[in-house]
């Protein structure tokens, strides 16, 4: 008797990595810190989800800059997780550069950031001329910088172009749960992308983190989605497997959509 044929996989595993400045991580899911009820929880979620990089609002969030007050570094100490500052609530280019230097000084030298620019307070949409000037300056000054942005594949060239080590479009406006609203523009955007692509802003459910990553994203970042769940830390698990398996499932290459049945129908493949 012949033994059965083994089988050889190829998934989502620790050597399908993402690499980031130069580091390597297993994780595709990186995970905002805002919105929990309090520290615990945040912690609580981000090991749910298995993120390996943190988002943390400079302006918003105290990682030193208040001795008197919870320290989220506390209960997500830079030795267990990639501490990433963003300049969300900035407005302009000189604000974000001024927070991304104050990050640089609170956590000892850290050059990866996370850049936003923000155009207004009621679409929280790009800023895309202040976000090019404040990405070019930081650069210069030695910064590592994951840019957050529109969905405008020429734009996102530009920045990979200019340096930026990561290019960051939106799915949806920030904290709409809409989802992925124009699957083109990010598909555009993936297959001429030389850094990775992270869908950042949009997402409302495992759904949409499956589809950013069946388009070929090399990952997601989310905050509200998890943190405005009914339960975190259960959202947060859902969303770990969820990147996990649009992330399979662009590996393993999906059937053609065709409007007709073929190959399985009664009639193909049948034993005369």
């Amino acid at each position: 008797m012949s033994s059965a044929p083994q089988t050889v996989r190829v998934a989502a595993d620790s050597t399908d990595q993402i690499e980031i400045a130069g580091r390597k991580y297993a994780s595709r899911l990186l995970t905002g810190t805002g919105k929990y009820k309090d520290l615990e929880q945040t912690r609580e979620a981000t090991l749910a989800a298995g993120a390996e990089i943190v988002t943390v609002a400079i302006r918003r969030t105290n990682i030193g800059q208040d001795a008197d007050q919870p320290n989220l570094l506390d209960v997500l100490p830079p030795d267990e997780f990639t501490i990433l500052p963003n300049t969300a609530g900035c407005f302009n280019a000189r604000d974000a550069i001024r927070t991304c230097q104050l990050a640089r000084e609170l956590l000892d030298g850290h050059t990866l950031v996370k850049l936003e620019v923000l155009g207004d307070e009621k679409t929280l949409f790009p800023h895309i001329t202040e976000t090019i000037h404040a990405a070019r300056v930081l650069i210069d000054d030695g910064f590592d910088v994951m840019v957050y942005t529109n969905d405008d594949p020429i734009v996102a060239r530009e920045l990979a172009d200019m340096g930026c080590v990561s290019v960051m479009p939106l799915a949806a406006p920030i904290g709409s749960g809409l989802g992925i609203q124009n699957r083109y523009n990010i598909l555009s955007i993936v297959e001429d992308a030389t850094v990775p692509i992270i869908v950042d802003a949009g997402v409302g459910t495992a759904s949409d983190a499956a589809i950013a990553m069946e388009l070929g994203c090399d990952g997601v970042l989310m905050n509200t989605a998890i943190a405005g769940a009914r339960d975190p830390v259960l959202m947060a698990s859902a969303m770990k497997k969820a990147v996990e398996a649009g992330r399979e499932a662009f590996l393993a290459g999906r059937i053609p959509r065709k409007r007709y049945a073929s190959a399985s129908s009664p009639i193909d493949g049948t034993i005369a």
